[in-house]
């Protein structure tokens, strides 16, 4: 568990980085093409492999993410590269945590499910009345 808190910190600080670097006028063009498209696709809710598909859904976030991070921090100058990761370990220390805004994404899914299962019971019970409703009349 430790290790994975540890990759996650340094994603976090890596696609931070990255960001920085992409704002950075030494470093070239296509460097920059590749880390925006990187960022995004980090940040992005949106997947390659969509996650619900067993087994191969986490595959563009084993290997596929951490790929293209790969490629980036490679085209960016190594210089560069140190100053803006020594940048992004300060300024996501720095960052504060925001409890409200995590509350209200999880009261937002937790009434998003509320809302599905409310859903969902109404549907199969109009399903179960209505089969419940043909058989009586072919009994009486």
């Amino acid at each position: 568990m430790v290790h994975g808190k540890k990759w996650a910190a340094s994603l976090k600080n890596n696609i931070y980085a990255l960001y920085l670097a992409s704002r950075d006028d030494r470093v070239p063009i296509p460097a920059k093409i590749i880390i925006g498209l990187v960022v995004a696709y980090a940040v992005s809710p949106i997947d390659l492999i969509p996650d619900f598909i067993p087994l191969i859904g986490y595959l563009d976030d084993l290997f596929l993410l951490p790929l293209g991070i790969w490629l980036a921090i490679r085209l960016v100058p190594q210089e560069v590269w140190q100053e803006c990761q020594a940048l992004a370990v300060k300024r996501v220390s720095e960052m504060p945590r925001n409890y409200l805004a995590a509350a209200v994404i999880v009261i937002i899914w937790l009434l998003a499910i509320a809302g599905f299962m409310l859903w969902a019971w109404q549907f199969v019970s109009g399903i179960k009345l209505m089969i419940c409703g043909t058989l009586f009349k072919y009994i009486l």
